[in-house]
């Protein structure tokens, strides 16, 4: 069998499993199909939908079992990562390393496919290299993913945590104790910040439950991986400790978040000229000189070749 013949056969054999898992999907998941069925019924009860989480999770977990961390350690460590990225599923883990697996699986076997089109197909090394090549992004993109959704949701509480700050201090000068100014400031904060909103929601949570204070408050900076809410943590921690006016603390503490994002402004502002120096130098400066250059060596060609040719 020649190489054309096996990428065929093994492309038919991916494109069979693509549609007979996608067949399982819709004929067992279907949404649309169980929402009417319930109404035909007279069920007009909303019912929780299936997380995409969940459904991904169960499609990959045979695959899941190549790329899954064997320590507890870090298991822990990237349920904690997940966790920075608003990803609290408990199947989350194992939707992750499926994904790598199958994204490791799935894009060797679409650049071989894509390979044989070619006039002439890559052969030997060559070949190996683009496997390989495109075997590892598909292992790490993953992460590169998962990176950039945590950077995202921390920037998002780094940048509305003052502002939240402002409001539970101001319910706290009014008479509020904690637990209800952050019930308080986790509604009007739905209108700045989601992510910030839920965290503040799941804190009220916590603490109906009947779990401590500053349990709570830990959770929350887990949650978040932000050093910033660290930090507030441990004030408000140790305001209660010691007594201390909790109001004066949060307005301190408001000040000096508001500053430092004044400064990592001033910081990303400062680093804009360093940054221009690439593109002015590779991508505007060859066009501006070509522009400005090219005429007169046009002109200096054209004197010069007859000057030349006659000597």
């Amino acid at each position: 069998m020649s190489a054309a013949e096996l990428g065929f056969v093994v492309l038919v054999f991916v494109a069979s499993a693509a549609l007979v898992l996608l067949v399982g999907q819709l004929t067992g998941g279907n949404a649309t199909k169980e929402r009417a069925r319930r109404l035909a019924a007279g069920d007009t009860q909303p019912r929780k939908q299936r997380p995409w989480i969940e459904m991904l999770a169960r499609g990959t977990r045979p695959l899941a079992r190549f790329s899954e961390s064997e320590t507890g350690a870090q298991l822990s460590a990237l349920r904690r990562r997940l966790m920075h990225a608003g990803l609290r599923h408990p199947q989350a883990p194992t939707a992750y390393y499926g994904t790598k697996t199958l994204l490791a699986l799935v894009l060797p076997l679409l650049a071989f496919s894509a390979q044989l089109l070619l006039s002439t197909p890559l052969e030997g090394s060559a070949l190996l290299l683009v496997l390989l090549s495109t075997a590892a992004l598909g292992y790490y993109f993953p992460n590169v993913v998962l990176a950039r959704l945590v950077f995202l949701r921390q920037r998002e509480i780094f940048e509305s945590f003052p502002d939240a700050l402002d409001l539970i201090t101001v319910c706290v000068e009014a008479g509020l104790g904690i637990e209800a100014a952050l019930a308080r400031v986790s509604e009007e904060m739905q209108y700045r910040s989601q992510v910030l909103s839920t965290e503040l929601q799941l804190v009220g949570l916590e603490l109906r439950a009947g779990a401590p204070r500053e349990h709570a408050l830990h959770n929350l900076a887990m949650r978040t991986g932000v050093d910033e809410v660290d930090s507030f943590v441990s004030m408000l921690v140790q305001a209660e400790r010691f007594g201390t006016s909790i109001a004066q603390a949060l307005r301190v503490h408001a000040d000096m978040l508001r500053t430092r994002r004044r400064q990592r402004a001033e910081e990303a502002a400062a680093k804009i000229a360093i940054k221009l120096l690439l593109p002015l130098i590779f991508c505007i400066f060859p066009a501006l000189l070509l522009v400005l250059l090219g005429p007169a060596m046009i002109n200096i060609y054209r004197v010069l070749m007859p000057t030349l040719s006659a000597g």
